[in-house]
C-alpha cells in the first residue's frame, strides 16, 4: 500500500470511528515524515481528547523533542509516567522513565 493510499485509509478510519484513539494515533505517526505540523496538531488533539490513551505519550514526547519543543516533551514524558502508574502499567512507566532520563541527559536538563 502506498503512503498516499495508507494516509487516505487512515483518514477514512478517523471519520468512521472518531472515538477510537488508535485511528488518530496511527494518522499522527503517518504524517510525521510528510507533514510535521499536522503531526503536532494530531498529537495535541490526542493528548487533549484521549488523554488516557497511553501509547500516545512515548512517540509524542519524542516528536516534540525532535521539534525542539523541550518543555512540551518533558511535560508529556512526565504525564505519561503518571498515567502509566495510574493504569498499573509498570513496564510502560519504567520505559517512559528511562526515556525521560535519556532525554534529560541529552538536553542537559535537571
Amino acid at each position: 500500500m502506498s503512503n498516499l493510499n495508507r494516509l487516505q485509509a487512515l483518514k477514512q478510519f478517523c471519520e468512521e470511528e472518531p472515538q477510537n484513539p488508535f485511528n488518530w494515533y496511527a494518522l499522527a505517526l503517518e504524517y510525521e515524515s510528510i507533514d510535521p505540523s499536522q503531526t503536532e496538531n494530531l498529537f495535541n488533539q490526542l493528548l487533549k481528547d484521549h488523554e488516557s490513551y497511553l501509547p500516545t505519550y512515548f512517540p509524542a514526547a519524542h516528536f516534540f523533542a525532535s521539534q525542539n519543543n523541550l518543555d512540551k516533551a518533558l511535560q508529556i514524558f512526565e504525564d505519561g509516567i503518571k498515567l502509566a502508574h495510574s493504569q498499573n502499567e509498570s513496564k510502560t512507566a519504567k520505559e517512559l522513565s528511562s526515556a525521560l532520563e535519556i532525554f534529560k541527559f541529552e538536553n542537559d536538563l535537571d
